[in-house]
């Protein structure tokens, strides 16, 4: 009897204990809307301010270096940059005009030689040594030949004494000083030209079926900003990075060159997607769903996968629709087919 009434109020208890589910208060949540967008991947990179025209300059011909530009000259196209001592290769000039000379001596002599062995006639001379007297005549106007070009090679060995500018730019750097002696194809400078830039990016191996010449890029470097266009992808990967090269047309004269800058690429081709904000995904044992409204105002799982993304919002694929209610806070706790309290974001 007394085990009997210490069970009744017990059973009454639990008894009055509420039940979950459709009976339970409803969760308050925050909605956005999936929206149909046209999406398209974008590239990033980072890359570097480079001129067009940058080289080491060398002289040509070997030489004394008499005089050389200093670091930070500005010069124009076909200006002196450098100076070779011009003495030992006017020497060389006036030894073969003097060459020239005395091979047009010789062939006047042969010339007049195989005249007057032609005036003689049949009777005197005879037809071997005729033929002798011209083939040396012919071998001699070669050799006049030979050293005629000689002379005119001096003559240019001579000009390139006079190192010039190939283009407008800066002296970067200086490689070789004054009083040195210096080989032929000996890197004298280093010219700059500091007007003429491109951007050299270099991007992951499989985008670059995504980028191709004429793509708009944005340059990033700070609070600098520039756009310009792809002007080539070098088709070619790195077998170490695996990356290919972009050379990007820079027409803004406000950078510098060796600047690093930061490389947007807009997509190539675009479609429409479905996309949400990233705080709608939720990730629970490598899965990915969002938690959708239904119109009873209930919670409801949508399995999803996830694409690329722009700002904050994500491409979603699955059986997600534009215009679905999704939860975006509130909704990493509930249960299918729990009622929600919707509140707009």
């Amino acid at each position: 009897m007394t085990v009997a009434r210490v069970l009744l109020p017990a059973l009454l208890l639990v008894s009055t204990v509420p039940a979950a589910g459709a009976d339970a208060p409803p969760v308050p949540v925050v909605v956005t809307t999936a929206r149909a967008e046209s999406f398209g991947a974008s590239l990033a990179a980072t890359g570097t301010v480079v001129s067009r025209n940058d080289a080491r300059i060398s002289a040509e011909v070997g030489g004394t270096l008499s005089w050389i530009a200093e670091p930070g000259a500005v010069v124009k196209r076909g200006d002196t940059i450098a100076r070779l001592d011009p003495e030992r290769l006017a020497l060389q000039l006036r030894d073969n005009e003097a060459a020239v000379k005395r091979l047009d001596a010789q062939l006047a002599l042969l010339a007049t030689q195989r005249q007057r062995l032609q005036t003689l006639g049949e009777s005197v001379v005879s037809q071997s040594q005729l033929d002798e007297a011209l083939s040396r005549e012919r071998m001699a106007e070669q050799d006049v030949e030979q050293a005629r070009v000689a002379r005119d090679r001096a003559r240019l060995d001579l000009n390139r004494a006079t190192v010039r500018a190939p283009f407008p730019g800066v002296v970067a750097e200086r490689l070789s000083h004054s009083g040195e002696f210096v080989a032929g194809g000996t890197p004298l400078l280093r010219l700059v030209n500091d007007a003429d830039l491109e951007v050299v990016a270099r991007a992951p191996l499989g985008t670059a079926d995504a980028v191709g010449a004429g793509s708009i890029a944005t340059l990033v470097d700070g609070d600098h900003k520039a756009s310009g266009k792809v002007r080539a992808v070098i088709p070619v990967g790195d077998e170490r990075s695996r990356m290919v090269e972009l050379r990007i047309a820079l027409n803004d004269p406000g950078w510098r060159v060796g600047t690093p800058v930061r490389v947007e690429i807009a997509p190539r081709s675009v479609r429409s997607v479905v996309t949400v904000p990233r705080d709608a995904v939720i990730q629970r044992q490598g899965a990915n769903y969002v938690m959708r409204v239904r119109p009873d105002n209930t919670a409801e799982r949508v399995a999803v996968n996830i694409g690329p993304g722009h700002a904050n919002n994500v491409q979603i694929d699955g059986l997600l629709r534009a215009g679905d209610r999704v939860i975006v806070r509130g909704g990493e706790r509930l249960e299918h087919g729990q009622p929600v309290q919707v509140r707009l974001l």
